[in-house]
């Protein structure tokens, strides 16, 4: 046999050999390798001898399995996402449709001093503000001030011990009611849009300044500083220029107005004239009096006398006022003698004072309106 067959039969040899050393390495037959049996020996300790664990078959259509399973949540998303659209349709139209705050119809209120109030509410704090709504009431106490101002009626000072109520505000018309206290008004409003109940007259605004007070019996006084006011009651009329003053009493209403610099002893008998006389002769001592020491400008007062006067005693203050301020064209004492009201009106435009037109035409918007109002 040459050297080429011995090497191949050498190399077959091998080769079997080594292939009964892998069968017993995969089944454990074949022949036993020294080197393997040693590494049996070093590895045994972690050997597996466990049962092999079940895996479930292999499903071969997944693509169709996820898409099932999209389908069964379908009308989940959908009815989340319903939801989601209707609530940003509501939200888009509540939104687009909501109305536009309405400013409440009142005063706006600051403190000036001490703790002043609306209803039970003390006005205080770092801005010291509040606001004073229709059917209110501010009221301060003896160390207590406060300020209101509305834009489009004015600005009023409220001074201690004042109880006042908003009655009315809009259309035209502003309405409070002072109880009592004292109030210094600055109102730019229109003529006649302005108005004050106190317990014992009504107080027209005609485009002034003026303070009034009501004391705690009702009784009340008004003194102008710009423009003019008029005091009213039942009929009774008073027309206050600035610099005068004209007093007010329950159950009888406004007196006559007067300017302040009139003489002591005239302010004396007119006040007794106006409220405290209650005989003919009383009455008549007090007239001369006023009558004896008018001036010029006190045709104010006399003018008004005319209407308050018993009829025997009208001539005397006609005669006065003519000599102080003759009458206009158009005015006769015949027609004053019986109050004709166009001459009346036409003698007061004539002093100078202001044009009682604004008055007849304002009166109609507030005359209807409730009655003076007392404190509860």
């Amino acid at each position: 046999m040459d050297a080429g067959n011995n090497d191949k039969l050498k190399s077959r040899m091998e080769n079997e050999a080594r292939a009964r050393s892998d069968d017993y390495l995969w089944d454990g037959s074949g022949e036993l390798d020294p080197e393997v049996q040693r590494l049996e020996a070093l590895l045994g300790r972690f050997r597996h001898d466990r049962p092999a664990p079940a895996f479930p078959e292999i499903v071969r259509e997944r693509r169709w399995t996820f898409f099932l399973g999209g389908m069964r949540l379908f009308p989940v998303l959908a009815t989340t996402a319903a939801a989601v659209a209707a609530v940003a349709v509501v939200m888009f139209l509540a939104y687009r449709w909501k109305t536009v705050p309405v400013t409440v119809a009142g005063w706006d209120v600051s403190r000036v001093a001490g703790t002043p109030q609306i209803g039970r509410k003390t006005i205080g704090g770092k801005d010291g503000t509040g606001r004073l709504g229709v059917g209110q009431v501010l009221e301060t106490d003896t160390q207590s001030r406060a300020s209101l101002q509305a834009d489009d009626v004015g600005q009023i000072e409220v001074d201690p011990s004042t109880r006042l109520r908003l009655l009315t505000m809009g259309a035209g018309l502003t309405r409070i009611a002072l109880e009592r206290g004292t109030i210094h008004t600055y109102i730019w409003a229109p003529p006649g849009q302005f108005v004050v109940d106190t317990p014992s007259a009504v107080t027209v605004d005609l485009g002034c300044a003026y303070t009034l007070q009501v004391d705690d019996s009702g009784a009340g006084l008004v003194r102008t500083s710009l423009g003019w006011v008029g005091f009213k009651l039942n009929g009774h009329e008073s027309f206050i220029p600035a610099g005068a003053a004209c007093a007010t009493r329950p159950m009888v209403g406004p007196g006559t107005p007067y300017f302040e610099d009139v003489a002591s002893q005239f302010r004396a008998a007119l006040t007794r004239f106006d409220f405290e006389d209650s005989t003919p002769q009383q009455r008549a001592g007090d007239l001369a009096i006023v009558l004896g020491a008018s001036r010029k400008r006190d045709a104010l007062t006399l003018w008004h006398l005319l209407a308050r006067v018993d009829e025997g005693q009208r001539v005397l203050v006609y005669d006065r006022l003519r000599a102080l301020a003759p009458p206009p064209a158009g005015v006769a004492k015949d027609g004053i003698m019986r109050l004709d009201q166009p001459m009346l009106d036409l003698w007061w435009n004539a002093l100078g004072f202001d044009d009682i037109s604004v008055w007849r035409h304002w009166e109609r918007s507030w005359s209807g309106a409730a009655a003076p109002v007392r404190e509860r």
